[in-house]
């Protein structure tokens, strides 16, 4: 397939600041786009604000890894020292909880470790080792100086004229149509 018969996965424009990115994904949602992301070198603060972004799952699935790691650690011990293994050692009862607490909370730890890294690599889709955008020869500089806007032809108002002029007239150069060759 060559590369004009390749489909169409969106249009991308470069700009040469954060403060401009943010302002034209302001623009972006203004004008009623929803399916569109911004690639940039580094976190660029409030823009996730600016693309009008839900806040991320990511918490939740910390504090549910964290509550069940407590959990077995906790039920566990619990088990072992009343059913498992009921051996009453110097008078102590059966149930000294006090002594689980040290393994309750590296577990819980562990557990809120696990979640965080596997959930956030869920989340954002890790590894991908092919996106459409990878293809472009400006996008190589996303690693360094580059702030990148690109729009989803997937978008239900997608127009290709009017992404292309809405791109240009908050900023946006280097603006090219983005192929999916995969």
């Amino acid at each position: 397939m060559s590369d004009n018969q390749s489909p169409l996965y969106g249009v991308m424009a470069a700009f040469d600041s954060p403060d401009s990115l943010i302002f034209a994904s302001k623009s972006v949602v203004k004008a009623g786009y929803c399916k569109f992301d911004t690639y940039t070198p580094f976190p660029v603060h409030g823009i996730e604000k600016a693309m009008n972004l839900k806040p991320s799952p990511l918490p939740w699935l910390v504090l549910c890894g964290g509550l069940f790691g407590a959990s077995a650690g906790f039920g566990l011990q619990t088990w072992v020292s009343i059913k498992g293994y009921a051996l009453v050692i110097s008078g102590k009862p059966l149930f000294s909880y006090q002594a689980f607490v040290p393994v309750t909370f590296e577990l819980m730890i562990l557990f809120s470790a696990f979640a965080a890294v596997f959930g956030m690599f869920a989340i954002n889709k890790l590894p991908q080792f092919y996106h459409p955008v990878f293809t472009q020869k400006c996008f190589e500089s996303v690693t360094t100086d580059g702030f990148f806007l690109m729009i989803e032809c997937a978008d239900p108002q997608f127009d290709l004229a009017a992404v292309h002029q809405l791109l240009e007239k908050q900023g946006g150069f280097n603006i090219v149509d983005v192929r999916d060759e995969g």
